[in-house]
């Protein structure tokens, strides 16, 4: 197997989907040049057609495009699709940032940015795809009403149909599972997950947070196991 500059996924495949011919080339030689394999689309409709043949570790997805836009784009894969999506916005705004989030963003990255603080995010969310840390005690199918939750291959299943999850959401479900039972506040969800500790970033949590229910309870705003405890933070309470 080839050797990669340290910091970066061995071979990991990552799709980079903006309209600006220029962007996307820099981006492209950048990445490759940090050791990964890199495909390029120039709209979405471009990234559908590659994504229909090819699989990727994560895909970095510009939000402003003619045609179909990034969020819209990134909300229609969440149906299909659970591959890591980190989204490249001019907007600076923490509300269209939350957008893309409530869509089924994993992160986000404002514009301009450092080249090496892309290379950093993207090797964050790839480190938590496959490599969480596992957990050695407690039970290792975790029930939650008609969910259950298989803590060694981090799979969510309903019955005998598995419930997609977002990296990030993998990532939310291996740290509660670690502590079941245990009030787990923003800031420390922030810290595991490998994020700045700020207020966007914990206001992002609560959205993750928000989706993950979805998947996890029968009525989502009257939460029974992903709780909310006052003053505490959130805990992950199985039957």
């Amino acid at each position: 197997m080839s050797e990669f500059p340290a910091g970066a996924m061995i071979e990991a495949h990552l799709l980079i989907v903006d309209d600006d011919e220029r962007i996307r080339a820099l981006l492209k030689k950048f990445l490759i040049r940090n050791g990964f394999l890199v495909s390029a689309a120039r709209d979405a409709a471009h990234a559908r057609r590659l994504l229909s043949g090819l699989d990727f570790d994560l895909i970095v997805l510009d939000v402003m495009m003619p045609g179909e836009d990034g969020v819209s784009l990134t909300a229609s894969l969440r149906n299909k699709i659970a591959t890591p999506i980190l989204l490249l916005t001019a907007r600076g705004e923490t509300e269209d940032r939350i957008k893309g989030l409530e869509a089924g963003a994993d992160d986000y990255l404002a514009k301009p940015f450092e080249p090496k603080e892309l290379l950093l995010r993207i090797n964050a969310i790839l480190r938590r795809v496959p490599s969480e840390t596992r957990v050695d005690a407690g039970p290792k199918i975790l029930h939650l009403g008609s969910v259950r939750y298989d803590v060694d291959k981090a799979e969510l299943w309903s019955g005998e149909e598995p419930i997609r999850l977002t990296a990030t959401e993998v990532s939310l479900m291996r740290i509660f599972a670690a502590h079941p039972g245990e009030p787990l506040s923003r800031a420390r969800l922030v810290e595991e997950l490998g994020r700045d500790g700020d207020q966007a970033q914990e206001r992002a949590v609560d959205v993750q947070i928000t989706r993950l229910r979805r998947k996890i309870e029968s009525d989502p705003r009257q939460p029974r196991f992903l709780q909310t405890v006052r003053g505490a933070g959130y805990m992950l309470a199985p039957d």
